[in-house]
């Protein structure tokens, strides 16, 4: 976990960032194997999409090759969440969430001098071309489609709210150190949900890396402990998240949690 505290996220690649915090989570991550899957990837790139072309060509040509001949797109199906967010699985499958997809293409664009940047958009991961003109052109990574700005608004009133706005800040590049706790923190979610419980608390061990004192991260530490029947540290994070969050909604529902932890250590004793 060290690893992940000292690593300058803002300051190299995207991709480096992701595969750090794969490689500290997994002990079976592939990471020589993910590597080189990458570069073939950026070789046939290279091959298929000509220098001389204008941005605008290069783009369409890359999009199609991610999308229509490698044939990388949304998961469908049945799935379990999690394959869909580590990159060896993403890269075997050809099916990931929209931050791994995302992660992938940026790669390859950086290679060819493409200036692709990620937005952490209110629904999920989209990502930002920026043209010499000035003007910007928004990709989903889930399907390679162009976003005009009046469908991220309905996204927004859609998933927000009816009197949500798009605002110049919900377009921004986001730094890569943000992604990258996103990206673990909806790994963190997926293996609880999975019931993954050893991998959940190792992941949630390094989301607080990013944010030490967050109650919302140290609730959902407790959350994990709690179901690995680690009922003194649960208690201690648990109570942390009510203290620190006494009006939250679900302040109440960790309350009688902790007292339904505290009667059943009494009836084991």
């Amino acid at each position: 976990m060290k690893a992940i505290a000292d690593y300058e996220f803002n300051n190299t690649s995207l991709s480096s960032g992701i595969l750090l915090i794969s490689r500290t989570l997994r002990s079976d991550f592939p990471q020589h194997s993910v590597e080189i899957q990458l570069q073939a990837l950026i070789d046939e790139a290279r091959r298929e999409i000509s220098p001389q072309l204008n941005i605008e060509e290069r783009l369409e040509k890359l999009l199609r090759l991610f999308y229509q001949s490698w044939k990388f797109g949304g998961a469908s199906g049945v799935y379990c969440l999690s394959d869909t967010l580590w990159l060896d699985k993403v890269l075997q499958t050809r099916q990931g969430s929209s931050a791994v997809l995302g992660v992938i293409l940026i790669h390859i664009a950086q290679a060819l001098e493409l200036s692709f940047m990620p937005v952490v958009f209110p629904t999920q991961l989209i990502l930002r071309v920026d043209y010499p003109d000035n003007t910007a052109r928004f990709i989903n990574p889930l399907n390679g489609e162009a976003l005009s700005e009046y469908v991220l608004d309905v996204w927004l009133k859609g998933n927000i709210s009816q009197t949500a706005k798009l605002a110049a800040d919900d377009l921004q590049g986001t730094d890569n150190a943000i992604i990258v706790r996103k990206v673990l923190d909806t790994i963190k979610v997926a293996l609880m949900e999975e019931g993954q419980m050893e991998l959940a608390l190792k992941t949630s061990e390094a989301v607080l890396m990013f944010d030490p004192d967050n109650p919302y991260e140290i609730r959902d530490r407790g959350l994990i402990y709690a179901e690995l029947d680690c009922n003194h540290i649960a208690v201690s994070d648990l109570n942390y998240f009510v203290e620190h969050c006494p009006e939250d909604p679900v302040a109440e529902m960790i309350r009688m949690q902790i007292y339904a932890i505290k009667q059943q250590c009494l009836v084991l004793h």
